[in-house]
């Protein structure tokens, strides 16, 4: 009898491409509280997406997206809507919790 197995990246990918999979992800990187973590999770769910997909949807060029998403990356507030668009997300503000 075999057994099916799935890497933990393969399983994470398949996850990403679901919208709400995707948000949850996002949101718990960005709990995290370092720009890095979230970067890097959003650089997840751009290649779940595929980046060509993704760059072209955000209006992006591919080259920008790879480097905006580097652990050297300090994208601009317009860029992350884009792509966070690009994804089908949005950002959005709430109150903190007292």
């Amino acid at each position: 009898m075999s057994t099916l197995t799935v890497s933990y990246a393969e399983g994470l990918r398949d996850r990403l491409t679901d919208p709400e999979q995707a948000a949850n992800y996002l949101s718990a990187a960005l709990d995290e509280g370092d720009s890095e973590v979230f970067l890097l999770a959003l650089r997840d769910v751009a290649e779940a997406r595929g980046m060509s997909e993704v760059a072209r949807t955000a209006q992006l060029n591919r080259e920008n997206l790879y480097r905006m998403l580097s652990s050297q990356g300090n994208p601009r507030l317009s860029s992350l809507r884009s792509l966070l668009e690009g994804v089908g997300l949005r950002l959005s503000v709430e109150v903190a919790p007292a």
